[in-house]
């Protein structure tokens, strides 16, 4: 099996694994242990070197296994957004955005809630619009029954 196979299950496994409440627990017990162990050893150096040498190491390697398990999510979340812009009506400029720069990623936010503003606007025109020609409508059915004429004129 190649490596990174290996190493994507190795940390898929510890990510899910760190993330559950027994692996808080687990830790807290841990500091507890450490804590009543310091007046045995006189709080000494190397006493609080050992906390601090262990949460060093297992923050620097949580570091790489939680940081590859967000950049295989984020991969597949992306996948799966760009798979339904293009099987929708939205637009097909935006698959692969995810490569622009932060300014470019900036500029095309605030054009998007720009277009998003304006078809708010326009759409509570074509509301209004609907609502008048439904009270037209209506309007002029009730005068048709009201006269009894075959139509009411325009």
């Amino acid at each position: 099996m190649p490596f990174s196979k290996v190493f994507t299950a190795f940390a898929s496994g510890v990510a899910r694994a760190a993330g559950k409440p027994s692996a808080f627990a687990l830790c807290i017990i841990i500091v507890a242990i450490w804590a009543a162990s310091g007046p045995l050893f006189h709080y000494s150096d190397t006493w609080q070197l050992i906390i601090n040498t262990g949460t060093t190491i297992v923050t620097f390697l949580m570091v790489f296994l939680i940081q590859n398990t967000q950049n295989r999510d984020g991969a597949a979340i992306q996948a799966k957004l760009d798979e339904l812009i293009r099987t929708s009506a939205a637009q097909n400029r935006y698959i692969g955005i995810e490569g622009l720069t932060e300014e470019e990623l900036d500029d095309l936010r605030s054009r998007c809630a720009k277009r998003a503003a304006s078809g708010i606007i326009d759409e509570a025109r074509e509301a209004a619009d609907r609502a008048l020609d439904e009270a037209d409508d209506k309007a002029r059915a009730a005068a048709k029954r009201a006269t009894g004429l075959a139509s009411y004129p325009s």
